[in-house]
């Protein structure tokens, strides 16, 4: 529940603190007071699009601050450690939660959840945990099918919910696989044109049979093929000054005679002799290489114009794959994934058969669970007009009958159900729509019914009404006061009211006063309380706070609803 809230610099209020606590609190005020504020700030601390034009004139910014007290491990303390902040323990079933919200003038809105900043989605992702709110858009959306619907399976309960959400993991299974299928169908003629292109490809890949950093060997030797006979000339030159064929000296000879004359007196100097060793080496060296450069022109004697117009042809035939796939690594690495991809595309015809055969496993699995919701619904459906009914009896609607259709509606997400709360306000009347049969007033009346009811099964933390006794009076209002009293018994309700009959049963009665300049200050919200609750509710019936027979009226008032506690 919400323990307190304070509001600054929010529409007309300049500042104000609102004491609310357990039970039934009342929120009364003249009009232009600011009464409407106190659901406006709520709705800024449950994550509700804030506007600029809330802002007071004159002021840098609107501020509200929220206090709850919640469960200590409950699925808000979850939600607000997820956002990084946590709840004050109180006791070990309580935890305080502090929430804020500002918003500048100039349209920009800040968050708070436990004394950190965060998001405006994660009050959004408390709200559904901490309140509901039923102003006049709600009554408006009690017309929506959709409103409907959700108030049936609210009702439900776990029944409801059960079969809702095995139908919902059938519904999502059976379009995942209606999807699927209708894009394999839908594309079937450019799988069948990628599958013609992967294996053209495929086919010139093989054909030409590339290896790994062959262009790059090619690429040497076609460098070595263009420069043959610069090769030879340079490769002819050293082999001579190595090993000539004619009587002129060669390397290998003077390195033969060097090596000759120190192993001759290598015996007395053993320094020498380590020389001569290194010489012989050297002589050794020479012999393999005059042999590799003989290799080496025999080689380029071999080599002619022919082999290299091949190497080009080649490196022709590898560039073209290159140009194609970006590399020649990533050519041949097609080989292996293209065939794959190509038994993919080929097994289109089995793959449309098989998931034919699931989607139509699926379809049934989800008729039965189809049929098993709508069975639920209706059970529920019968319960709930039954018991909407009475309620409306008791709030001054003696002949309103209630019922609740379930029809057969196209497949969705939430069923095949069409839910429809139908109202026969007068004897003789048929059942129509809500939407079409009722008032303002009625509606107010149909709407609150369906929470006192909905209330004892699924009960919320917080209530919140924005004048649900709009278009009613008399003895209806003070049975609306009643089934608010009753709400309250389970729930936290606060209720902005401009009628004395519903503000009497309240256990806790704010008023929003507007002070002399037309501004409502820190002062402007008061707690209630014995002569001056009198007052407030004389003023309420007749615009008199002073006048004996409206306070009189006033404690009449106020002792049916103390009578009611």
């Amino acid at each position: 529940m919400i323990e307190q809230m304070t509001l600054r610099d929010l529409g007309v209020i300049a500042e104000a603190t609102l004491p609310i606590g357990p039970g039934f609190t009342a929120i009364t005020g003249e009009t232009g007071a600011g009464k409407t504020m106190v659901v406006t700030g709520l709705g800024l601390l449950l994550g509700q699009r804030s506007d600029s034009g809330a802002v007071r004139a004159g002021a840098a910014q609107a501020s509200v601050e929220g206090v709850w007290i919640v469960p200590p491990d409950g699925a808000v303390a979850e939600r607000v450690r997820e956002a990084g902040a946590d709840v004050e323990p109180i006791d070990d079933t309580r935890a305080e939660l502090i929430v804020g919200r500002t918003i500048s003038s100039e349209g920009r809105s800040r968050a708070a959840v436990g004394g950190r900043a965060a998001p405006a989605a994660v009050l959004s992702d408390l709200a559904d945990d901490l309140v509901v709110v039923h102003g006049q858009s709600e009554q408006l959306r009690l017309r929506s099918a959709t409103a409907q619907r959700d108030a049936l399976d609210r009702f439900g309960g776990a029944a409801v919910a059960e079969a809702l959400a095995t139908y919902r993991e059938r519904f999502e299974a059976w379009e995942r696989l209606e999807q699927e299928l209708s894009t394999l169908v839908a594309d079937r003629d450019a799988r069948a044109a990628e599958a013609d292109e992967l294996r053209a490809a495929i086919a010139v890949i093989e054909a030409t049979a590339p290896r790994t950093g062959e262009d790059a060997e090619l690429t040497q030797r076609a460098e070595r093929l263009a420069n043959a006979e610069a090769l030879r000339e340079a490769a002819a030159l050293a082999h001579a000054a190595l090993t000539a064929e004619d009587e002129t000296p060669d390397a290998t000879t003077l390195v033969g005679e060097a090596r000759r004359a120190l192993e001759r007196a290598a015996g007395s100097d053993p320094e020498l002799e380590r020389l001569a060793e290194q010489v012989a080496d050297i002589g050794y060296r020479l012999v393999d290489v005059s042999a590799s450069l003989a290799g080496y022109l025999a080689d380029l004697d071999e080599s002619g114009p022919h082999e290299l117009a091949a190497v080009e042809e080649r490196r022709a035939a590898l560039a073209e794959l290159v140009r194609t796939h970006g590399s020649l690594e990533e050519a041949i690495a097609l080989l292996d994934t293209g065939s794959a991809r190509l038994a993919e595309l080929d097994d289109d015809g089995e793959r449309v058969d098989r998931l034919t055969r699931e989607r139509e496993e699926a379809a049934s699995a989800l008729d039965e669970a189809a049929a098993a919701l709508t069975a639920a619904r209706t059970g529920a459906a019968s319960r709930l007009a039954e018991l909407v009914s009475a309620e409306l009896h008791a709030l001054a609607m003696p002949d309103a009958r209630v019922e609740v259709s379930v029809t057969p509606a196209a497949p969705s997400r939430s069923g095949r159900d069409e839910v429809a709360i139908l109202l026969a306000p007068h004897p003789g009347s048929s059942p129509r729509p809500v939407s079409r049969s009722a008032s303002g007033g009625e509606l107010s009346r149909v709407m609150l019914a369906i929470e006192v009811v909905i209330a004892g099964v699924d009960a919320v933390p917080t209530f919140v009404f924005d004048e649900v006794d709009a278009g009613i009076g008399g003895a209806a209002a003070i049975e609306v006061g009643r089934r608010l009293a009753r709400l309250a018994q389970t729930s936290q309700v606060i209720a902005v009211t401009h009628l004395a009959q519903v503000a009497a049963f309240a256990t806790n009665h704010l008023s929003v006063i507007k002070a002399s300049d037309g501004a409502v200050t820190a002062s402007g919200v008061h707690q209630l309380t014995g002569a001056d609750r009198e007052a407030e509710m004389a003023r309420l019936l007749s615009g008199m706070p002073d006048s004996e027979a409206a306070l009189s009226h006033a404690r009449e008032l106020l002792d049916l609803g103390a009578a009611t506690d």
